[in-house]
């Protein structure tokens, strides 16, 4: 199966964790749009969705389907998103989609957390997709400085074919963190979190997955975190 394939399977999967009559937390990236597009076949019989990004609201009121502001909404019954790297305990690496802090803020305000991914996603130790961090801009070279004495590679993520940084939804920049070997995700998340200028940190383990949904080439497995 082509890695397409594998995220239309577990998108298509995901349905089941769709609660009639409830908002949906929707997340952002390849695999989430998959399951947009399989979430527009039902969407009936929810009452509508939260997306994590001006892009993926954009699908889904493509699709017909009503998006909420999250101020308007107490809670959510599940969030489903994608994940750039993800443990056998649900800690993840996520921000590839530069939605990280929206991500974050939504999974925060929902029950569940359904983690959607192709198997290649699932690994021992996580850090060698490059962990991404949302920084104030004028922040961007003092918290390089400090991602550095961490042990990482911090690099400024640029405008594809431009010299320009790479502009969140939410005005921030992003700083992306290669050559890490995450052996403790949740203490760096909690360290990376309080350097000052930082707005959010591409790793969820402190709140990480609760169901992982991961497609292989021999069917959906579910790891239950």
């Amino acid at each position: 199966m082509t890695q397409d394939e594998l995220k239309q399977a577990v998108a298509r999967a995901a349905i089941d964790y769709v609660v009639d009559g409830e908002i949906i937390g929707v997340g952002t990236g390849s695999t989430a749009n998959f399951f947009i597009d399989e979430l527009a076949r039902i969407k009936d019989r929810i009452k509508g969705t939260v997306a994590s990004s001006e892009a993926t609201a954009a699908r889904l009121r493509g699709h017909g389907i009503p998006v909420f502001d999250l101020n308007e909404v107490e809670s959510m019954a599940v969030y489903i998103d994608g994940a750039d790297e993800i443990d056998a305990q649900g800690a993840m690496i996520k921000g590839g989609g530069a939605a990280l802090t929206r991500e974050k803020i939504v999974a925060s305000v929902s029950k569940k957390f359904v983690c959607i991914a192709d198997g290649s996603k699932l690994v021992d130790t996580l850090g060698k997709f490059p962990l991404p961090v949302e920084v104030i801009p004028m922040a961007r070279a003092v918290v390089m400085r400090k991602l550095a004495l961490l042990g990482g590679q911090p690099k400024l993520r640029l405008k594809p074919g431009t010299d320009q940084p790479f502009i969140t939804d939410n005005g921030g920049e992003l700083i992306d963190v290669a050559g890490l070997s995450i052996t403790d995700p949740v203490a760096l998340e909690e360290e990376i979190n309080q350097i000052t200028g930082v707005i959010a940190v591409g790793l969820f383990a402190k709140a990480g997955a609760d169901v992982c949904l991961l497609g292989t080439a021999e069917g959906v497995k579910t790891l239950s975190l």
